[in-house]
């Protein structure tokens, strides 16, 4: 095969140059000026996992565990890296050395890219839907919150179809081998929940090539592809066996995991899981962003209803300026938002074309991916349909925030107009052209002028006076009659250029380049209003977590011990991680057992004590869990003074001299708000039986992430209660050498039966889950590289 460079090579150079023209622009600051986003859940990421991180510096050793976060807990989440995985390196190639997370969109427009070229779209349209599936601003928005897990989960969805698409059309071994890259990548990322959907996308697209290719493939040859794709997915899963069989050790024990109080429910709970749910009309932000508002805190500018209202109502310029900074524009259906889902008008009118131009096979696929994602999306807003699947599809329940499955939507909205583009384009179809436009642009035309039917009212108007809500909802109508103008012109610009081009006035390459730059354009001035240079840090992490006076008192202080910092709360802002052990932290799936503490006693307990504190009264005996998690400092500010010893904690170890039995969960916990944690402890006697009491005294000795050490010196055998968190996969405990049981007390610490005597006492954490996964997992990425290099020189080869 003699290769044209001008028609098989360049178009391909310049599409991908584009690519990356357009992060290094976007993102210039952390491309060329060694800048960051401001992610503010990154930053607390980073908190949780500064001593894990530093344990892997120290010592070229995992911190398999962490106690910096809610008392302790597996590290499997926060920090983890196995010894020779070669994915990063993958992602360093692939993605031509540009930067985390910004080299996540630049993958995924290459994935685009190619999948579009698989479906038939020529390099000038299928570049469109690349732009427009990366510059999504639910991707955008979701990195300026520090998202970077989904979107590089989102990202690698077109390279995973990619792979099945190429096994059903006929090249097999590289539609596995893409498959599998594609899907090792996703797993190593991390997100269940996109992965999920990216499970339902695939899904969808074989059952209709399933009933479309049956009669002229048979089932024999449709099936042997279907096995083939098989082993390309159990080859990621190897892959990434470390990752999984850590994550799925865990699961059962975390939030994500069945109930252990009697009286609770297994998974999330409805109201928790459904709390973001997209409102039905909050869809048409796909073809007009400011549909809802924009963002629950959108900058407004001078001379809209809200600034003359303030104005006139005698308020300072600095008031005004601080409000409209910050005006409560949304008014939709979620909690609050950063901003629209839109992925571009365009590309929602040119998929609406495929319903007449496009070949059934994508629109089905397509379509039904939007249809569903969309209900799915829905949550709450569509109860009788997303309950029912909440009750019914094997780990639905896990997941929280539905409006994700919004991630789907603006995947197939690009491909199916890209496809549709060109299938109209070749077909001359202005009758296509003709209906999509009228419907699209009447639609439009509709919302722009009759903005005024809506109410605008908005959960956030509560506590405003009237005149000023009055103003707000002024703004309201006027950004959803702007932006539908605004989207209107966008979509007669492009069926212009699309009716010239039927005309055989313009090429198509003229075209594609017009409907490119709308495109680009329309995209980028909508997500610079919500990630823009103001986003980007040289070094956020150093003001963040700058040392404070109470942190160097703190620091002092050489002995093993936890903090509570009242200004965090117990669900932080990772601040107090990053140097101390904490009872609080940041992480999505905390132990079960901790939740339930918090839920039940330790919330209750801080309310309490901070009521009396605020009354000059420290009421530190009365915090009776609060001590038992070796609570040393309590933190009510910044200042030096502001750091309080809390003279009641029990201490790293303790001998209780009475052993309460119970034989629930519940009873536990109940018991909790009623013993002295110091002088008794809770055993549930139904899981560890009878349990005596002893005397001794015990002291802590030396302390590493997996690795605890302790003195004990025991006047009579009995329990010794450590303040560790009992997490019954991986940690063993020895009494001069010899293993022995660890028992669970006071609901969710550790004990031990400790015999009359002196003795050494090690607890070790090195979980088979990972030591016995690293070898095997780092062997199937290897094979995955080395199907991949196979499956292009045999498809190269086989064309030739």
């Amino acid at each position: 095969m003699q290769l044209n460079f001008k028609k098989d090579v360049l178009p391909h150079v310049v599409g991908i140059a584009i690519f990356y023209a357009i992060v290094v622009v976007y993102f210039a600051p952390v491309v060329l000026q060694d800048q960051v986003i401001m992610q503010g859940d990154i930053l607390k990421w980073e908190g949780s996992a500064k001593e894990a991180i530093d344990f892997r510096e120290a010592t070229g050793e995992e911190a398999l565990w962490t106690n910096s976060v809610f008392g302790g807990m597996p590290a499997y989440f926060v920090s983890l890296e196995f010894a020779g995985d070669i994915t990063n390196a993958l992602v360093s190639v692939i993605t031509l050395g540009l930067p985390h997370p910004v080299n996540s969109l630049f993958l995924g427009m290459v994935a685009m890219y190619v999948l579009m070229l698989t479906f038939g779209v020529r390099p000038v349209f299928a570049i469109i839907a690349s732009v427009a599936f990366a510059l999504s601003s639910y991707n955008l928005l979701s990195l300026a919150a520090g998202h970077n897990a989904k979107i590089w989960a989102i990202s690698l969805i077109p390279m995973i179809l990619l792979g099945i698409h190429l096994a059903f059309t006929k090249k097999q071994l590289l539609g596995a081998a893409v498959l599998a890259l594609g899907l090792l990548l996703q797993l190593k990322f991390n997100h269940v929940q996109i992965t999920y959907y990216t499970l339902i996308i695939a899904v969808i697209y074989v059952i209709v090539r399933l009933v479309f290719d049956w009669k002229k493939e048979g089932f024999a040859q449709l099936g042997k592809t279907i096995g083939i794709l098989a082993i390309g997915a159990m080859l990621a899963v190897g892959g990434n066996v470390g990752r999984l069989a850590t994550a799925m050790e865990y699961a059962p024990y975390s939030t994500r995991g069945k109930a252990t109080l009697e009286s609770a429910s297994a998974g999330l709970d409805k109201d928790y899981a459904f709390s973001w749910s997209n409102g039905k009309l909050e869809t048409l932000t796909l073809l007009v962003p400011n549909f809802y508002g924009g963002g629950s805190s959108t900058p407004l500018g001078e001379d809209t209803a809200s600034e003359k209202a303030l104005r006139s109502n005698g308020l300072d310029p600095g008031q005004i300026n601080g409000f409209l900074q910050g005006a409560p524009t949304y008014w939709g259906d979620q909690p609050f938002t950063g901003g629209p889902i839109y992925g571009g008008v365009i590309l929602v009118f040119l998929a609406f074309i495929g319903i007449w131009a496009a070949p059934k096979e994508s629109l089905y696929t397509f379509g039904a991916i939007i249809i569903l994602s969309l209900m799915l999306s829905w949550g709450k807003n569509l109860s009788w349909f997303n309950y029912l699947l909440f009750d019914i599809l094997p780990g639905y329940n896990k997941f929280r925030a539905v409006s994700m499955a919004l991630g789907m939507t603006l995947f197939a909205i690009p491909a199916l107009g890209a496809i549709s583009l060109e299938r109209i384009y070749r077909g001359k179809d202005f009758k296509a052209l003709y209906i999509a436009g009228a419907s699209v642009g009447g639609l439009l035309l509709l919302l722009a002028i009759g903005a005024g039917i809506f109410r605008f009212e908005g959960a956030a108007d509560a506590g405003l006076p009237e005149w000023l809500i009055n103003a707000i909802r002024q703004d309201r109508k006027a950004m959803l009659s702007a932006s539908a103008w605004r989207s209107l012109a966008l979509v007669a610009a492009s069926a212009g250029l699309i009716y010239f081009a039927l005309k055989n006035k313009i090429s198509d390459l003229v075209l594609g380049l017009g409907i490119f730059a709308l495109v680009t354009l329309d995209l980028w001035t909508v997500n610079k209003q919500y990630l823009n240079d103001s986003s980007f840090q040289a070094n956020p992490s150093s003001a963040y977590f700058a040392e404070t006076p109470a942190d160097q008192l703190i620091a002092k202080d050489a002995d093993y011990f936890r903090v509570l910092d009242l200004t965090e709360g117990l669900t932080s802002t990772g601040k107090s991680p990053y140097r101390f052990h904490s009872l609080g932290g940041y992480h999505g799936a905390k132990m079960r057992r901790y939740q339930d503490l918090l839920d039940n006693r330790l919330n209750f307990e801080l309310n309490d004590f901070v009521t009396k504190a605020q009354e000059g009264n420290f009421d530190f005996a009365g915090i009776q869990t609060i001590n038992m998690m070796n609570t040393k400092y309590v933190i009510a500010g910044t200042a030096a003074n502001a750091v309080f010893e809390n003279p009641e904690a029990n201490g790293p170890a303790w001998v209780p001299s009475q052993i309460v039995s119970v034989e629930t969960n519940q009873e536990e916990m109940d018991e909790l708000g009623r013993i002295d944690t110091k002088a008794q402890a809770t055993v549930n006697t139904a899981e560890f039986g009878k349990i005596t009491a002893g005397a001794g005294e015990i002291t802590h000795t030396s302390y590493t992430p997996n690795e605890l050490k302790y003195q004990a010196n025991m006047s009579q055998e009995g329990l010794v209660v450590f303040s560790e968190i009992y997490y019954p996969e991986g940690w063993t405990a020895t009494i001069d050498g010899v293993e022995t049981d660890i028992l669970r007390t006071n609901y969710l610490l550790r004990g031990l039966e400790v015999p009359a005597g002196s003795h050494d006492i090690v607890f070790k954490f090195l979980p088979k889950s990972y030591t016995a996964t690293k070898t095997p997992m780092i062997i199937f990425q290897y094979l995955i590289v080395l199907s991949l290099i196979a499956g292009l020189f045999f498809t190269f080869k086989e064309k030739k």
